[in-house]
């Protein structure tokens, strides 16, 4: 299993330091996402330098509007053909919204009879991303709002599947069934790793009401042997590139005690060239907030 950290994670950042941050830490790689600093440039020579940092294992499409980047269909496409181009394996796009009228889009998915040979030409593995629930009313808001439903698309068309825990965890605070139904079809290729509660996704492990812990236990007992991408949002970080940083390794800690994956030398031998600093009073706690009194909390034992 690779452990890697979305660049989106750390959006507030230049991309070459995300880059640096996700080596030093010891994350396998970076999973990019197509931005803005995408609109303009040479983006094969950009990703080129990048993969000088630290490898890219997967290419996210874009979800925002962008120049020279067109409609959603060539999104899809472009980021296919970048993600050939520079060697990434796996690229990751999200479905179409039905409350922002993306019916071109959801024509043109379904017209795709085999994603891996269509768009990925079988040099890049393409997945879709379930996606989260919408107000209190917890309403699907975009096509293939149900697992089954998923499930049966992907199939017909030969798509794969980023499993995303936040998302899941809008519908269902114990998401571990639809996980398993996923799972069972053989069609899990990456997994976007955060926690939810009360309207919020990506937070930190802990800072939400998921079963996270028992969740990445399930991928040990499973052998599951893809990507397990940690997709934080930016504000839960502590301000201060140390903080992050010791945050990062803290969290990448718990994911490789969890799953069982013992953290490669190397990445032992790049912290302590950077001195992270990992007393419990400097480093975020998953079970939530450091705790005024009492000894700090462990991280999730759900």
């Amino acid at each position: 299993m690779k452990i890697i950290l979305s660049a989106g994670s750390l959006y507030t950042l230049p991309l070459p330091r995300v880059f640096e941050l996700a080596r030093e830490t010891g994350f396998d790689g970076v999973e990019v996402i197509i931005n803005h600093d995408f609109q303009y440039g040479n983006n094969v020579a950009m990703l080129r330098e990048l993969q000088q940092i630290a490898p890219i294992f997967s290419l996210h499409a874009p979800f925002l509007i962008l120049d020279q980047w067109g409609d959603k269909c060539e999104q899809l496409l472009r980021t296919a053909d970048l993600a050939i181009e520079t060697g990434i394996p796996l690229i990751n796009f999200h479905p179409p919204s039905w409350l922002a009228f993306e019916w071109g889009f959801w024509k043109f998915l379904k017209k795709i009879g085999d994603f891996q040979e269509t768009v990925g030409r079988h040099e890049t593995t393409i997945t879709i991303e379930n996606m989260p629930a919408s107000g209190s009313l917890k309403i699907d808001t975009y096509c293939l709002g149900k697992t089954g439903a998923m499930i049966e698309f992907m199939r017909e068309h030969n798509l794969y599947m980023t499993f995303d825990t936040a998302h899941m965890g809008s519908k269902h605070t114990n998401f571990l069934r639809d996980f398993h139904e996923y799972y069972d079809t053989g069609l899990l290729r990456n997994i976007h790793f955060s926690d939810y509660a009360n309207g919020r996704e990506h937070l930190l492990p802990g800072h939400g009401n998921l079963p996270l812990t028992r969740f990445l236990n399930h991928l040990r007992e499973t052998d599951y042997d893809r990507h397990l991408t940690l997709e934080l949002s930016p504000h839960e970080f502590p301000p201060g590139e140390e903080m992050i940083r010791a945050t990062l390794v803290e969290i990448h800690d718990y994911l490789c005690r969890e799953t069982r994956k013992t953290p490669p030398e190397e990445a032992a031998q790049r912290r302590s060239a950077h001195d992270v600093d990992r007393t419990a009073g400097e480093v975020c706690h998953f079970g939530g907030s450091a705790p005024e009194q009492g000894p700090p909390q462990t991280p999730l034992t759900r």
